[in-house]
């Protein structure tokens, strides 16, 4: 065990009836981002061995409003919030990666922006997708967590993009998806690998 553990909060945005964004080759956004916060946690449990305390907002294909998935991370008081998403756009060569941090300044701004930071740099350094860069949001998930505690959404790529959608259909990229998010958070958190 670690000494004060850190509880995080990933939220796998969507699920249930809501799909999401669907993908060029039918691939749903809902699916994606639970496989890959699965995968996060997964990576916690086995390769280092719980550093951190862990919860997702829903374990399996459930539909939660975003009332309670913010309520959670308050009922845990939570350190970090990451609301996993993936983008959809009209034109099709429309690419990359990108993080939302909430538009109004509470005290856990400055954090937000620095979590966002980290786990983009990490996605654009090691899988090579484009850096669209840190966006401020008023997302509801966003707006009911930045009181409490660092939050971000993070945007995992477009569904609506060929090479973007056909990446996520293979588990090495989910698998390296999740390492990538999981060393932002360390590098976010100062804790070594």
């Amino acid at each position: 065990m670690y000494a004060q553990q850190k509880v995080i909060v990933i939220d796998p945005g969507h699920g249930g009836k809501d799909p999401g964004a669907i993908g060029i080759n039918q691939l749903q956004e809902k699916n994606v981002v639970l496989d890959i916060a699965g995968e996060i946690l997964k990576l916690n449990e086995t390769i280092f061995e719980n550093r951190f305390d862990i919860y997702l907002t829903r374990y399996k294909d459930t539909l939660i409003s975003l009332k309670d998935r913010t309520k959670l991370g308050k009922a845990l008081d939570a350190d970090v919030f990451i609301s996993l998403h993936c983008n959809h756009a009209n034109n099709s060569s429309v690419k990359g990666v990108e993080a939302y941090v909430n538009n109004s300044n509470s005290r856990f701004t400055v954090e937000a922006i620095e979590l966002g930071l980290a786990v983009l740099n990490e996605s654009t350094k090691n899988l090579g997708f484009k850096k669209r860069g840190l966006k401020i949001a008023n997302f509801q998930v966003l707006r009911e967590s930045n009181s409490y505690y660092p939050a971000i959404l993070f945007e995992l790529g477009f569904m609506s993009n060929t090479d973007e959608a056909s990446y996520f259909l293979k588990y090495k990229n989910i698998k390296a998806m999740a390492v990538c998010i999981y060393m932002g958070l360390c590098n976010y958190l100062k804790i070594g690998l």
